[in-house]
């Protein structure tokens, strides 16, 4: 069996390219847009990828399996639940997908199982790696699990590839948007019942690989670690300890992160469809054609370079994502999906800033300039510095204190007098402060405070700090 995973750090998204090397077939699991790893990796394994497998409507990145279909022929497929708007097949809770040869010796054509293997023979005779549907509705209604032998009769499964239903460390968030007319009570339910009923039921040595790990926005308590067990899971992870359906409801359903703005969007595209991932290098913009392109058509300025380099010296009113932190996700929580996107990139980095973006569905980047350092130092009037308050220093008295953090980081201790208004909500949420009175955010450590600090002075805030070193600053600071 050939079985990879393509785990992404700056998305904390994991992908599965799992093949039958007898054969040559394969499937590949939640893809990126970014295909080429897949297609060389396949092409040297000598495998054919013949299905593409979703486990669900993801929300924080726009999926491949649009683009891998076109590259390579294969099937897209999805849980029996989905509605879609393109053509795909639907996967039955129990089917089994057989990429071994089938019973005959043939080796043309992936061979299926109806569920419990009901299949007139074939689950039988069929030979070689072997894939098991689990509908588990929970985190959204369509959500699929994926389980792997090696062989038909395994006494036990290689592994279960989990989607967003069971993380390491953590379940799937039972609140997002893909998930809309059903409350977010209902959802939690309809896992508490997919963990129990589907996936404890497996024995304690399969591994489990799950779509995301830690600084994903789909749970709450990621682990770093990117694999593990079922045995590890129903040990540790504090959602699946021993409890009642209700009580598993109000603990999965309360502290979930704030939902940036860009996972509705990127729900509707994986589901209905979307543009082919263009991975030409942005254009060359004079810094002249970029004012004009924010002028004429609404686009804004996204500077990129380190935090150090941003709050040194950056154009009035350009907002800022540092390449090092988590640039596609906070992209998309303060930028409006559609909206046209000029980059402030160090030089060598824009055509990884705007594969970035295009992660996550953010195709309208009208090019970068080439010299930011160049054209800040020749245009002195355009030019603004982050105003920063030290960690020890307190707030004037008239400051709003706004703490940018997640209600769950909030929650565990705040500045005192702060309220709390996440990143992710901050778009609408900043429409409650004053911009005539100062304001002073801060995050937990600065990276985050910076971001927020960049869209309020693009909002017209007039006086606006943040607090070196954020939260664990000011509290070493005090102490």
């Amino acid at each position: 069996m050939h079985f990879a995973q393509y785990y992404l750090d700056c998305l904390s998204q994991a992908s599965y390219l799992i093949g039958d090397e007898t054969t040559g077939r394969a499937v590949l699991v939640d893809p990126r847009r970014d295909i080429d790893d897949y297609l060389r990796d396949a092409e040297a394994a000598g495998l054919r990828i013949e299905l593409i497998i979703e486990t669900h409507f993801h929300a924080d990145f726009l999926s491949g399996h649009l683009e891998l279909a076109r590259a390579t022929g294969a099937t897209i497929a999805f849980g029996e639940a989905a509605e879609t708007g393109y053509p795909i097949r639907r996967l039955r809770d129990g089917e089994r997908i057989f990429l071994g040869a089938d019973g005959a010796g043939g080796t043309e054509g992936m061979t299926t199982g109806a569920p419990g293997g009901a299949d007139g023979g074939a689950a039988g005779t069929a030979s070689g790696v072997t894939l098991t549907i689990l509908a588990t509705p929970g985190h959204t209604p369509e959500s699929i699990c994926v389980v792997v032998h090696e062989e038909p009769d395994a006494a036990e499964p290689y592994g279960v590839l989990t989607g967003d239903t069971l993380f390491v460390g953590d379940v799937g968030r039972p609140d997002l948007l893909a998930a809309a007319g059903l409350t977010p009570e209902e959802m939690a339910g309809r896992l508490y019942r997919s963990l129990h009923g589907k996936l404890l039921t497996l024995p304690d040595a399969t591994r489990v690989f799950p779509a995301h790990g830690a600084g994903s926005a789909c749970g709450r308590n990621l682990s770093t670690e990117t694999t593990s067990t079922i045995g590890e899971q129903r040990r540790y992870n504090y959602a699946l300890q021993p409890m009642p359906e209700d009580e598993f409801v109000r603990l999965v359903t309360a502290g979930q992160p704030a939902t940036p703005g860009y996972f509705a969007h990127d729900a509707a595209l994986n589901r209905d469809g979307h543009p082919l991932l263009d991975a030409a290098p942005p254009a060359a913009l004079t810094l002249d054609a970029a004012l004009a392109a924010c002028r004429d058509t609404g686009a804004v300025l996204l500077d990129s370079r380190p935090l150090a380099a941003y709050t040194e010296s950056h154009f009035t009113g350009s907002l800022h994502i540092s390449l090092d932190t988590r640039f596609a996700e906070y992209a998309g929580s303060v930028v409006e999906p559609g909206t046209p996107i000029v980059l402030i990139s160090d030089p060598g980095t824009e055509s990884e800033a705007r594969m970035r973006l295009a992660r996550i569905g953010y195709d309208y980047v009208l090019g970068h300039v080439p010299d930011p350092a160049a054209e800040l130092a020749r245009r002195p009037d355009l030019v603004s510095r982050t105003r920063r308050l030290p960690a020890g220093e307190a707030p004037s008295a008239d400051a709003q204190l706004i703490d940018v953090r997640n209600p769950s980081e909030y929650a565990a201790g705040a500045l005192p007098g702060a309220v709390n208004l996440p990143l992710a909500n901050l778009p609408s949420s900043c429409t409650t402060l004053d911009p005539d009175r100062p304001v002073v955010l801060y995050c937990r450590s600065g990276s985050r405070s910076v971001i927020a600090a960049a869209l309020l002075e693009a909002r017209g805030f007039r006086d606006v700090r943040d607090i070196v070193g954020g939260y664990e600053g000011a509290v070493s600071a005090c102490g």
